[in-house]
């Protein structure tokens, strides 16, 4: 019986989407963003190629050229490769939206956000927070990005155990907190507590972001974040799999995505343990499941952090294991590629990009060489494993 494997290469775009013009990093709009073709040209000028051989011979290169009609000279084409270009309808550009539209559930509504730069959360959330964890007040309380917050607050943190909350141009609500001094059982129960107040709002997640340090030696997040996002609201391709008999593998946050409804196995970690846990897979998951995986580090350690060049070694680390799992695939296995947004490294500001993104295909799967809307992966998916779509 076939299997599915299903990655998303986190904030891994190619080229603004047609509504870019709509969306905007502080003052300059998305329009023009290409997270991987710029990372490309990024590396050519410091004289080094950007090297990606398994993702070019899947068709990474041809996608590119489809979305913004550029080939570069690391990027070429491949004429026998399965390829598309996705779109997302979903309105944002943010990690459920994108998630959730691969699985087949397209985001109509809109999003809240908090747009407020400073003093960004209303009363009765700073309210909550203090009665749930005991304090006196929260630190931050703006949008921030999550390293340079750390850096501001970690020590006050650390002295008054008042949670470090903040936001971004995402629908989000974020909660650092050190990990031994504030405790991390202690965050995830606040932001557990928390998350029904916040999702109320139409706020699509609550993250604890823990990390460890001092003054002295510096502050460093650890592997241990945890998102809470609101649940689904209709079926997606995960639960179309559960009813239909077969096992569901979360690798990496996809758990936390889609909170954890009809996840049979879930596992986390560094996306070093995570690709270990990736090619483990195509040995032992069963006959007709779903194995569904996030690789975050593009978006959280180097897209955030405006770092091509370790943008450019992440992609590298990426086409290098992904080219172990391809081999160890079965003759009716399925691999999608693909990614939820971008991230543009080179762009202005720190938030994601409104990009198109790639699918890149391996498997029993017919040539697609063109673009479609996100949600056909879901199609895909559920065709390969004669999985009923249900309908929302």
């Amino acid at each position: 019986m076939p299997r599915v494997f299903l990655v998303v290469m986190d904030s891994v775009g190619i080229g603004g989407a047609p509504d870019a013009d709509k969306y905007f990093n502080g003052e300059i709009s998305d329009f023009g963003s290409n997270t991987v073709l710029h990372i490309a040209q990024y590396m050519e000028k410091l004289g080094r190629p950007l090297k990606l051989p398994q993702l070019n011979s899947l068709g990474l290169g041809s996608a590119i050229f489809h979305s913004v009609g550029i080939e570069h000279p690391d990027l070429p084409v491949s004429n026998n490769a399965n390829w598309a270009v996705g779109r997302e309808t979903s309105k944002g550009k943010d990690t459920p939206s994108g998630h959730w539209e691969i699985a087949g559930l397209p985001v109509t509504w809109d999003w809240h956000y908090f747009t407020e730069k400073t003093n960004s959360f209303p009363k009765e959330i700073i309210k909550s927070i203090c009665e749930i964890s005991g304090v006196n007040g929260i630190l931050g309380n703006k949008h921030a990005s999550g390293i340079e917050i750390i850096e501001e607050f970690g020590q006050f943190h650390v002295e008054t155990s008042m949670p470090i909350c903040y936001t971004s141009a995402d629908s989000v609500f974020q909660i650092a907190a050190h990990e031994t001094a504030f405790g991390l059982d202690r965050l995830y129960e606040l932001c557990e507590k928390l998350s029904p107040m916040i999702h109320s709002l139409n706020i699509g997640r609550v993250i604890a972001r823990p990390f460890l340090g001092s003054k002295d030696e510096g502050w460093r997040r650890t592997k241990n974040r945890k998102d809470y996002a609101m649940v689904p609201p209709s079926p997606v391709l995960i639960d179309w799999v559960k009813a239909a008999g077969g096992k569901t593998y979360s690798i990496g946050k996809i758990g936390d995505i889609f909170s954890m409804r009809n996840i049979d196995f879930n596992v986390t970690g560094s996306d070093a343990d995570l690709m270990q846990q990736l090619e483990e897979h195509t040995h032992f998951a069963d006959n007709g499941s779903l194995i569904f995986a996030n690789f975050v580090e593009f978006d959280s350690l180097y897209g955030h952090r405006r770092d091509p060049l370790g943008y450019a070694k992440a992609l590298e680390w990426f086409d290098n294991g992904i080219a172990s799992v391809v081999k160890n695939l079965l003759e009716d296995d399925l691999l999608i590629i693909t990614a939820d947004h971008g991230n543009d490294p080179t762009w202005s500001g720190t938030d994601h990009t409104r990009e198109q993104v790639p699918i890149l295909l391996h498997g029993k799967a017919n040539l697609i060489q063109s673009e479609i809307d996100l949600n056909v992966i879901a199609a895909l998916a559920s065709s390969h494993l004669g999985v009923a779509i249900e309908d929302p």
